[in-house]
């Protein structure tokens, strides 16, 4: 996938839910991982001709691993002109230090929040920007369906009433296997996950059964996508026709 498919997908997004308005200011949640450098790297490139006017900033929630490096991040958001703003917090202590802290991700995925949105309101922001694609949309319905008994999945724009935040996921079309050749193709400057936990969880195991159906089934992705887009979930914007 070169810039030009991204910035498409990342378009059609946008515009089907509706998730940008004139003078917004979008908080990007930069991870270090490919999904989020692929996703600030398209906010950056659609901020330069779509027609509302939005800005970006990039926030990196840091957990408190020693081993991850913000370098390579505030580099890349140098080169960019995008503003960056790094949190520091303890949440890895919390998480793995601290006894009968069973769920570790469920908590940190938690806590990561509540440091993204704070710092976003503090600077100003009105929307955070997640880096979720559609292969995260189609787990996240198996997660659902598996361990929950229903079928629902993240909507691609939420608004949060208690701080009056708008989440969106302008990746919300683009499959991870076209990330995966995009960040190749441009080498956006992956820094590692080092948690510990990272490849162990349920979301990787039902990763790992996404795959397998659709090798067996192909075009499983696909059909399971359009299946959960279809859906009349209550929590989801209406989409642009």
């Amino acid at each position: 996938m070169d810039h030009k498919q991204l910035l498409s997908y990342t378009r059609r997004a946008v515009k089907d839910y509706h998730m940008l308005e004139t003078d917004d200011k979008v908080a990007v949640g930069l991870s270090g991982g490919k999904d989020s450098l692929a996703l600030l790297y398209a906010m950056h490139r659609l901020q330069q001709f779509y027609p509302k006017r939005f800005t970006l900033v990039a926030i990196t929630v840091h957990l408190g691993f020693e081993a991850f490096q913000v370098q390579p991040l505030m580099e890349f958001c140098k080169a960019l002109h995008v503003p960056y703003e790094v949190v520091t917090t303890q949440i890895a202590d919390i998480v793995f230090q601290r006894p009968k802290q069973a769920g570790p991700c469920s908590l940190c995925a938690k806590l990561r929040k509540g440091a993204l949105h704070q710092a976003a309101l503090d600077l100003g922001c009105n929307k955070v920007a997640y880096a979720h694609h559609r292969d995260d949309c189609i787990e996240t319905m198996l997660l659902s369906l598996l361990y929950e008994g229903r079928f629902h999945s993240f909507s691609p724009k939420t608004y949060l009433e208690r701080t009056g935040l708008t989440l969106i996921r302008p990746l919300f079309y683009v499959p991870e296997a076209h990330l995966v050749g995009f960040q190749r193709k441009y080498r956006l400057p992956v820094v590692q996950n080092p948690c510990p936990a990272d490849g162990y969880t349920k979301r990787q195991y039902v990763k790992g059964l996404l795959k397998d159906l659709n090798q067996e089934n192909p075009g499983v992705k696909d059909r399971l996508f359009t299946a959960i887009t279809a859906a009349s979930f209550e929590d989801w914007p209406s989409k642009s026709h």
